[in-house]
Parts: structure tokens; sequence; C-alpha cells
């Protein structure tokens, strides 16, 4: 933000101290004062889809997020995600999610509605205590074989260390300890195609996706792997063909037992 830009937004009223009054150019210097302001939006490409509610009550709300819909506000997509959308909608300023779900991953999102409810069903899923099964479409595999692909009775157990370091788009894979664990079903198939159901024992980022590269069956679609492909941010045309289909636990307030399931259905399996 240059110099120029500052003096327009002093000029606009765009500055404030705690209590909401504005800062004028000739405002007087005064240490340990707060000023607050909210940065210049970009231009955002509404993405082309709704957000489904799955359920609500006083404490949560469960959606079904759409494919490229971000869960929170960050870097070039604040408008369109799905906090500040349902925020606006709902009339909820506090709402905020438990979880997160990567902006190409459609499917089931659990939100608390208020601030304090946050933290009970934040650390849920923290303490891994939320069964979460996701659903895709890949080439079919029937016998993959290889380091850390072991046959289960209903598919595959995939076990490999997965670390992500700060400013590269892709996981990866090294030598050392599992810390990523996933058990993966072929559920359905036609045409060289297959449907899968994934469940992750563990949380890494983009265990799915590389472990799905793993078994010789990249997801359709996918933008990162097994190369990052220079897809434009507005372009909406190949969505990645992973869902959070089912999310189950104990609700952490009453002791009751949750389960949702998406209604949305992979493009690539209809």
């Amino acid at each position: 933000m240059g110099g120029q830009r500052v003096d327009e937004m002093l000029d606009e009223g765009r500055f404030v101290d705690e209590s909401g009054r504005t800062f004028r150019r000739d405002s007087p210097f005064t240490p340990q004062t707060f000023v607050f302001f909210h940065r210049d939006l970009p231009t955002e490409t509404p993405v082309p889809a709704g957000i489904g509610i799955l359920y609500s009550d006083e404490r949560i709300l469960v959606v079904d997020k759409p494919h490229f819909l971000s869960s929170i506000p960050r870097g070039r997509h604040v408008l369109e995600s799905v906090v500040v959308r349902l925020r606006t909608q709902l009339g909820l300023p506090e709402l905020t999610v438990a979880h997160r779900l990567d902006r190409v991953t459609a499917g089931v999102l659990l939100l608390t509605r208020e601030r304090k409810w946050r933290r009970p069903y934040q650390e849920i899923f923290e303490r891994r205590e939320v069964v979460k099964k996701y659903r895709l479409v890949a080439p079919v595999v029937h016998d993959p074989a290889g380091e850390g692909v072991t046959a289960t009775k209903s598919g595959w157990q995939v076990r490999s260390r997965i670390i992500k370091e700060r400013g590269i788009l892709q996981a990866r894979e090294v030598p050392g300890v599992p810390n990523a664990v996933t058990d993966i079903a072929l559920i359905g198939e036609h045409g060289g195609w297959g449907l899968y159901e994934a469940s992750p024992r563990t949380g890494r980022t983009h265990q799915i996706r590389l472990h799905m590269q793993r078994l010789g069956a990249p997801i359709v679609n996918d933008p990162f792997y097994p190369v990052v492909l220079d897809t434009p941010v507005d372009d909406f045309t190949h969505p990645l063909q992973l869902q959070a289909w089912r999310m189950g636990f104990t609700d952490p307030v009453t002791g009751d037992p949750r389960a949702f399931t998406s209604r949305l259905r992979l493009a690539a399996w209809q």
C-alpha cells in the first residue's frame, strides 16, 4: 500500500481508533494508540455454486462446501469464502469453522455459530475423535504394490511420511517413520475409472491426494499432483474429484452421536 493510497483511505475515513473515531491527515500522533482499518480487497470472481445447509442448531452449522470456495477468508479469497458468505447471508457475525477443507475439495464442513462454541468442537478434530470418509474418482487399480501399501480385507492401507514446507504448493513424501495413514477401498468402477472411499487415520496436508498417487491412481483433475498445473484462479471448469463425503462424532456438548453425509455428487461419477 503506497502513501497516496494511505492518504486516500484517510480521506475516506477508513482509519479509526478503538472507539470508532476516524483519523484525518492532520490528526496528531498519540503514542500507544491502536489504529484499525480494512485493507483493500482484491477483485474476486464469484464461485458459481451455492452452499448447501445440511444441519443447523443453536451451536453448530453443517454445510456442503462446493468446490473452489475457500473455507475461510485468506489471500485472494475473502468474499468468496464459506465464512464470509454465510456470515452475511445468515447474519451470524461470529460464525467460524471448526476445521478446514482445501479450497478445491467439496463436502461436509462444520462451523460454530458463536465464538464460545468454537473450542469444544475444534478440540474433537484436534484429538482425532471425528470419523471422516472421503469419496474420490481416479483410475481403477486392482493390485497396487509398493512400499507402504498393505492389502486389507476391504482394500489397502497406505502409510508414509509426509512433509509440507511453507511457500511450496506440493506436500511430499520422504523417508522416515510414517506420520500419515489412509485406508482406501475401491467401491465402484466403470470405463476404467473407479469410485474410491478413503478414510484418513491421520491429518497431514494433501494426505489422500499423495496416497492415491502412491497407489498409482491420481485423483481426477488434481491441480497439484503429479505436477502443479498453471490453472487460472477463476477457472471453475475442472473440479478436483475429491469430496468430504461423511463425518461422524460424539457431540462434545450434549454427548449425542452425530453423523452428516454430503448430498453433492462428483461430476466424474454421474
